[in-house]
């Protein structure tokens, strides 16, 4: 680009306004720059300063990270405030109606007393999964490295969920466990990855159904470059349409928003599994066909 003049370059007038600001020695201002790059918007901070012999330097500082993660804790704040308002509504529904019109009315108590329980409850799995998942953001917060056996971890997440999968008919099966399967990683944060995606599969799978458990040891996996683990949690439910799987991982991204809620999701179960697999410097993939059920798959580093 030497030898060529800014403006065709720069083509934006308020940019080169800035620009021609400069030149002449007036004072200017930082102005946004948006530019496709590889499909993607990169938004710039761009300063002209005055330089000698009547010429200017343009300094372009990439201010996209912040952007996103400016627009990234709007959205966040937006969900949680829908998240919270549709419970806390609710409450203040039935209280009004307990105060009033079925102050006497035992039966009536007793059904919306049951109701604001599940309202209620609903409220603390969504503060509990927002704490969880702040924890395992905190970049000052490190991940323990014990020696464990991740088949003992997906066995007590099997064994925690029994209960849930009786009330279904759901039938969970574990394979490849006949030998220990060793890693380095944090047992609890490992065991709260399985019991969300167990819990998910017994949930959205078919009532009377199976969930299968698939664990694997590879001598070398090109992905991690060295020996691995395989974790593969199946079922056999409706599955998930291609278009909703990318974004699955997504805080508060539900494929069947109304369903969620009445099986009692947060939304973040799956952003939670997300940043533990990569704090133990693993990879989630995410499989699934319409009619045919779904499977996510957990690899990581052996040791």
């Amino acid at each position: 680009m030497a030898g060529r003049h800014y403006m065709t370059i720069i083509r934006e007038p308020f940019c080169i306004q800035q620009i021609e600001a400069a030149v002449d020695g007036r004072q200017t201002n930082p102005v946004e720059l948006r530019r496709m790059i590889e499909d993607k918007e990169r938004i710039y901070s761009l300063t002209a300063s005055s330089w000698s012999e009547g010429g200017a330097i343009v300094t372009l500082i990439d201010q996209t990270e912040a952007h996103d993660a400016e627009r990234m804790r709007s959205d966040f704040v937006a969900n949680v405030s829908h998240e919270l308002k549709t419970p806390l509504t609710a409450l203040s529904g039935m209280i009004e109606t307990l105060s009033g019109a079925a102050q006497n009315d035992p039966e009536a108590r007793v059904r919306f007393l049951e109701m604001m329980a599940e309202e209620t409850e609903r409220m603390r799995r969504l503060v509990a999964d927002l704490l969880s998942l702040n924890r395992i953001e905190d970049a000052d917060v490190v991940t323990r490295r014990d020696r464990i056996d991740l088949c003992e971890v997906i066995d007590a997440a099997r064994r925690s969920l029994s209960d849930s999968a009786q009330s279904r008919g759901v039938s969970i099966i574990l394979k490849g466990c006949d030998a220990p399967a060793f890693l380095h990683g944090d047992a609890d944060q490992l065991r709260q990855v399985f019991n969300n995606l167990v819990e998910n599969a017994i949930k959205y799978g078919e009532k009377g159904g199976i969930v299968t458990i698939a664990i694997s040891q590879e001598k070398y996996d090109p992905l991690l470059r060295g020996p691995a683990i395989r974790a593969a949690v199946s079922d056999n439910g409706r599955g998930i349409g291609q278009e909703h799987l990318a974004r699955l991982t997504e805080r508060f991204y539900r494929v069947d928003r109304h369903r969620s809620r009445q099986i009692g999701g947060t939304g973040l179960g799956l952003a939670i599994v997300k940043h533990i697999v990569r704090r133990h410097r693993g990879w989630l993939r995410i499989a699934s066909k319409v009619g045919k059920g779904s499977t996510f798959t957990v690899l990581l580093p052996a040791g």
